[in-house]
């Protein structure tokens, strides 16, 4: 039997909602609309929810707008049904329930996250402690401290300690041995990187090592390493190493394959930062192709890094191309739907509204609050006094009638501006939020938003009851 969900909705998004249900086919599920009243969708409460819907009938649970704000579990406990948000857009349905009626899970993954402090040795032990603070936040599994050749490193013993005291999981990566026996004496879970030549350091300490050729582009050597370390029944990684472009990138990606197809059973490493340090182009679209790769080949782990300004958020990019790409392998789908994080300059459906389904809206508004909405012909601006629409911001303005309200000016220039730049570079606007860059926006301040939507709200003097 399928499920049956409640959808609640205002009057102005009715409609709509009808329509967009409708069009999902086939429907995986039995549904009912409840519209409870209020004009906008987006002002729902749980508390005015619970004042007005008097029982759910026979749902299996409930969807609210995806802007509604508030703690949802008053309702599952009024209800006695699983309550959640939808999309923020209802436009967006038919992609939340893309899954077989569930939305889309991204909470598995099978890369680990190898996040490099390339500038560990210049670092105090605090500095260093910070930094492996931000890349846990990003989503780093294990914390590399770089050593940096003809630097000295005199604290590296204390910052693998206070790491591992702190809960990390720690690896460093140097080419001198010496390091690498004092990293793995001290207790350092991974030792990056070791060579048929020194080999010999694996059996000093319980460390994992990671093994790279003896020579650039090597295979028998990297060969010749991971068959010893087979041999005497040890865990190891192997890295066929990834050459920056134009520097023999592709061979290098074939070097990957065939240490694969060789060795089906080993764990293998990337190292990433080689392309998105070192090529001049957004690195969400470099880490989109390279987490391609990756998990096809079902490599285990990546070594990114963040050092550049333009891959300042590499690691979160890692961590959201690496879930991504798993559920699209294991789901035999391609890789759209699953999530926007790695959409940042553009959007797939930047304009979910066409121009005559504004002015369909428009034709309902009975207050003289704005409205904006950008379609593909440009930016559309209406209240009850009538519909404008427009690409240049300036033309709108002697429409507004605003001069004598400084602060209302000011709100819908910032919102024409948003809706503006939306339009140029087709990404989705939606009025009182701030334009969203992929993942480069987590670090946005949501507070921020939430005391801004609600800002807006009071300023227009939308009414709720």
């Amino acid at each position: 039997m399928s499920e049956s969900i409640l959808f609640l909705t205002g009057k102005l998004a009715e409609k709509s909602l009808h329509q967009v249900l409708a069009s999902i086919q086939p429907t995986p599920f039995k549904y009912r609309i409840e519209q409870i009243g209020v004009s906008v969708a987006a002002l729902m409460t749980p508390e005015l929810i619970l004042r007005r819907l008097s029982d759910t009938g026979d749902a299996d649970k409930m969807i609210v707008p995806g802007l509604c704000q508030g703690d949802l579990t008053m309702l599952e406990n009024k209800y006695g049904i699983p309550v959640a948000r939808g999309p923020e857009d209802l436009k967006d349905m038919p992609q939340y329930f893309g899954r077989g009626g569930q939305a889309p899970d991204l909470s598995r993954y099978d890369v680990n996250i190898f996040a490099e402090i390339v500038e560990a040795p210049q670092l105090s032990v605090d500095g260093i402690l910070a930094r492996a603070a931000y890349f846990k936040k990003q989503g780093a599994n294990v914390i590399d401290l770089g050593c940096l050749p003809n630097t000295p490193f005199p604290h590296l013993v204390d910052a693998i300690k206070t790491l591992k005291s702190a809960g990390y999981k720690v690896s460093v990566d140097s080419l001198n041995s010496d390091d690498l026996l004092l990293a793995g004496q001290s207790g350092a879970d991974y030792l990056l990187s070791l060579t048929e030549h020194s080999l010999w350091i694996a059996n000093e300490v319980s460390s994992v090592p990671v093994l790279i050729p003896a020579k650039s582009g090597s295979l028998p050597s990297l060969y010749r390493a991971i068959d010893a370390m087979q041999k005497i029944g040890k865990p190891f990684i192997a890295d066929a190493i990834l050459d920056p472009i134009p520097f023999g990138f592709t061979d290098s990606i074939v070097r990957y394959q065939k240490l694969r197809k060789r060795y089906p059973d080993i764990k293998i490493m990337m190292g990433v930062g080689n392309i998105t340090e070192l090529t001049d182009a957004d690195t969400t679209g470099i880490n989109a192709i390279l987490f391609g790769i990756i998990s096809e080949l079902k490599i285990n782990a990546v070594l990114a890094t963040s050092v550049s300004p333009h891959a300042i958020n590499a690691v979160a990019e890692a961590d959201v191309a690496r879930r991504i790409m798993f559920a699209a392998r294991e789901d035999s789908r391609l890789p759209r739907d699953y999530s926007s994080g790695l959409l940042g300059l553009h959007d797939r459906r930047p304009f979910p509204y066409s121009s005559e389904e504004i002015a369909e809206i428009a034709s309902q508004i009975k207050d003289p609050s704005f409205r904006i909405q950008v379609s593909k012909a440009g930016v559309h601006v209406y209240n009850r006094d009538g519909l404008f629409q427009d690409i240049d911001p300036f033309k709108l303005y002697p429409h507004l009638k605003v001069d004598d309200d400084a602060s209302h000016a000011f709100y819908l220039g910032v919102e024409l501006a948003r809706a503006q730049i939306a339009w140029q570079l087709k990404k989705r606007y939606v009025q009182d939020e701030e334009l969203e860059w992929g993942v480069n926006s987590a670090e946005s301040d949501q507070s921020g938003k939430t005391a801004h939507r609600e800002a807006s709200i009071k300023e227009k003097k939308l009414k709720v009851e």
